[in-house]
């Protein structure tokens, strides 16, 4: 027969060392997982951007996305980006794609359909990534910004799917100026953020 004493002191050091495990478990957790998100704000203004000349003019709806392969933020948008492709690419917009200039890496391959543009004017002026802009289907800027504001984008947060929804419909949609605050990188060297 066992004494009381062993079995409490066994017990108790059995929920020591499950606390401890429970303890490594999150903090390795929190470590690979969740990073610290430190709110920026940034104003998005559209007026240096143009298309290169071989896509300006009238044509399809064009997004351009703006990103920095080593930007934690881009992580955010990713998959928001896929759906719109998924959902757009049917009612003829196009997009494409602007790496930050001197950066190395390459999209998911959910997002290989987006046509990388090497030279786009205007693009030295971005204040931050990630960043959309949109040409309506006259070739004039609708939209340049954020995806949304805060850490995530999706669907039920993003500024995106109410301006592709109408210039679709033909609605005019003039919003080339943002202020937002969310997870941003800077994409200019010389950029404090």
């Amino acid at each position: 027969m066992r004494s009381p004493l062993r079995i409490t002191l066994f017990a108790s050091l059995l929920a020591v060392v499950c606390a401890g495990a429970l303890w490594a478990a999150y903090d390795w957790f929190q470590g690979r997982y969740l990073r610290a998100f430190s709110e920026h704000t940034a104003l998005f203004s559209g007026d240096p951007l143009r298309l290169p000349e071989d896509l300006a003019g009238p044509g399809a709806i064009r997004l351009v996305h703006f990103w920095d392969p080593a930007c934690p933020c881009n992580v955010g948008n990713q998959q928001h980006l896929t759906e719109l492709v998924q959902r757009y690419v049917p009612h003829g917009v196009e997009f494409y794609a602007v790496q930050r200039p001197g950066s190395h890496g390459q999209l998911p391959s959910t997002l290989s359909s987006l046509k990388p543009l090497d030279n786009f004017p205007g693009a030295e002026q971005l204040p931050a990534s990630p960043a959309v802009a949109i040409w309506d289907r006259s070739g004039n800027l609708a939209y340049f910004g954020p995806y949304s504001e805060g850490l995530t984008c999706n669907s039920s947060n993003s500024f995106i799917e109410p301006i592709l929804q109408a210039l679709d419909e033909g609605r005019p949609v003039s919003a080339t100026h943002t202020l937002a605050v969310g997870c941003y990188c800077p994409w200019r060297v010389d950029a404090t953020q």
